[in-house]
């Protein structure tokens, strides 16, 4: 278990790949809903100078804290206001994330699991794609597993310079999606001291000054809140008012999704956190599982720490019957999951039988990705640059080669195809599906057909149409059309979807020179879309238009 299953130069070339991939992902273009809508959040920071303020295309904004906004909005500062410099910040923590599984999985059992942790943790479907359909996500990853490494150290060696890491690793995750960030390390620190019998760590002094610190460092976020919304009753949230900025943030906000108020998606799902993980944590959940079910075994038997178990089975309950659950929710039990699986495949490495098992499901999964790149790069989105298919035939290369190498053992065959196959199925991802499937996204076309044509500052939205990406492309705030939005000799847009024209006519508007892009809602596809005869009349249209009376 001490022996790594790679040399540190295959290590060095298996990540290498994962960040070119990273790296690609960072230029493909934002994705309406969560992405784009919270890229324009940071957007009104910068474009106003209100850091204060959490603003979106509704007015205030009352959901999530304010740290995400703010590294995007002085992140713009620097790159530009672009897909890139959005999703920077998050690809920064989700390193630190993908270090701090490396030092949490070291500390824990061994340097030969933490590398082996890191790479399941970094080659993992939906840690990949956080980076890609950027939110909350990689952020609040790398906080949780943060704050748990330098928890464990604190534990282990009592030193100070740990307190302040894992105050400052609560105080980030909070204020990037509040309780949670402090509850997963909390789940984490309760049953490593049930493992160890620790009880006297309970009474240290450190604690205290933790807790201090950790008040210190949210005490801007909290301000804002009491800046935007208690010095502020008139402010109107959801049909809400007089709200309680500093409660919210402090005591609501994750009981209000737990509960269901702020949305109701698989809210009687109980098995939502089961069947998602499976695609989640992707090529990696079989493997998980069986980790989960040898530790479950041993649990009392106490063979294995008990905190990487711990944390899983509690988010699993706490998943399973919360009234509002989302795949991305699963995200923050990667770290410690990877752990545990990294730990149990090297435990079980002397069993040959049990290992020529793991390579079997690894090729199989390994078999069906890429079937689904064929079915999706060649019949729904084909590729046509020759670039892309020459980095295809290299990448093929590497999976084929832990196939069929003799030099690899079946263990380093089963991590190996795993990784690879996933390098390149975000490779083809990022560089060919999601920037083809981003034309049939209205809002980056409209901009782009418009850029000099149109002033993005004389651009309204019609009643219910929204368009994100069209307002980041274009740098401007969201504007909703009203009558008072027409003066006289002056020109104005209007965007809406075409399924609205005839509504907008029979209200005595008249409607001039128009640009039209085809819409669909990519982040909900479904067969007919996928298929490319029947996709066009799966779309809509979105319109911006001279407007007039």
């Amino acid at each position: 278990m001490n022996k790594s299953v790679f040399s540190k130069s295959t290590y060095f070339f298996l990540f290498a790949l994962l960040a070119i991939v990273y790296a690609i992902g960072l230029f493909v273009p934002l994705m309406d809903n969560d992405s784009a809508h919270h890229a324009n959040i940071a957007l009104h920071m910068y474009l106003t100078g209100d850091y204060v303020s959490l603003i979106d295309h509704h007015g205030a904004y009352l959901d999530k804290p304010h740290l995400h906004f703010w590294l995007s909005a002085f992140s713009y500062k620097i790159f530009g206001v672009n897909p890139f410099a959005y999703k920077f910040p998050s690809f920064l923590f989700s390193v630190l994330g993908v270090y701090s599984t490396y030092r949490l999985g070291k500390i824990l059992y061994n340097e030969a699991v933490g590398k082996l942790s890191a790479l399941i943790l970094a080659s993992s479907f939906a840690f990949i794609l956080a980076n890609n359909d950027v939110r909350m996500d990689a952020i609040l990853t790398a906080c949780i597993v943060f704050s748990i490494w330098q928890l464990v150290v604190w534990m282990q060696h009592k030193k100070l310079i740990n307190v302040l890491g894992a105050a400052l690793g609560l105080a980030l995750g909070f204020c990037t999606k509040g309780h949670i960030a402090v509850f997963v390390p909390a789940v984490a620190v309760i049953f490593y001291l049930l493992y160890k019998k620790d009880w006297k760590l309970l009474w240290h002094w450190h604690w205290l000054l933790m807790g201090l610190l950790f008040l210190l460092f949210i005490s801007p976020v909290v301000y804002c809140y009491y800046l935007q919304f208690n010095l502020h009753p008139e402010v109107t949230v959801r049909g809400q008012h007089h709200i309680n900025g500093v409660k919210f943030i402090l005591l609501n906000q994750s009981i209000e999704r737990f509960s269901g108020t702020m949305g109701s998606d698989a809210k009687h799902d109980y098995l939502f956190f089961i069947h998602s993980f499976l695609w989640a944590f992707a090529p990696w959940s079989l493997i998980a599982y069986l980790a989960i079910v040898a530790s479950v075994k041993d649990f009392l038997k106490r063979k294995e720490e008990w905190l990487t178990i711990g944390v899983f089975l509690t988010l699993l309950l706490i998943v399973s019957f919360s009234g509002f659950k989302l795949p991305h929710y699963l995200n923050i039990v990667f770290p410690t999951t990877a752990v545990l699986a990294g730990s149990y495949l090297l435990k079980m490495e002397s069993n040959t039988k049990w290992v020529k098992t793991i390579f079997i499901i690894q090729a199989v999964i390994a078999c069906l990705l890429l079937l689904g790149l064929i079915v999706i790069n060649a019949w729904a989105f084909p590729v046509h640059s020759i670039l892309i298919m020459i980095v295809v035939v290299l990448l093929l290369s590497v999976v084929f080669y832990f196939f069929i190498s003799k030099k690899c053992s079946l263990l380093q065959k089963a991590v190996g195809i795993s990784v690879s196959a996933m390098v390149l199925s975000f490779f083809l991802l990022n560089s060919n599906f999601y920037p083809q499937l981003l034309t049939y996204q209205a809002g980056r076309p409209l901009e782009e057909m418009t850029k000099g044509k149109v002033n993005p500052q004389d651009v309204f939205f019609w009643n219910n149409t929204y368009s994100s990406s069209y307002n980041f492309y274009s740098r401007s705030l969201y504007q909703n059309f009203s009558d008072s939005s027409l003066k006289a000799d002056e020109k104005k847009w209007l965007i809406f979807d075409i399924k609205s024209e005839a509504e907008i006519l029979q209200k005595g508007y008249h409607l001039g020179q128009r640009f039209e892009a085809r819409d669909f809602e990519i982040t909900k596809l479904d067969i007919k879309f996928i298929d490319p005869a029947k996709r066009d009349n799966q779309c809509t249209k979105l319109v911006l238009a001279e407007i007039s009376r």
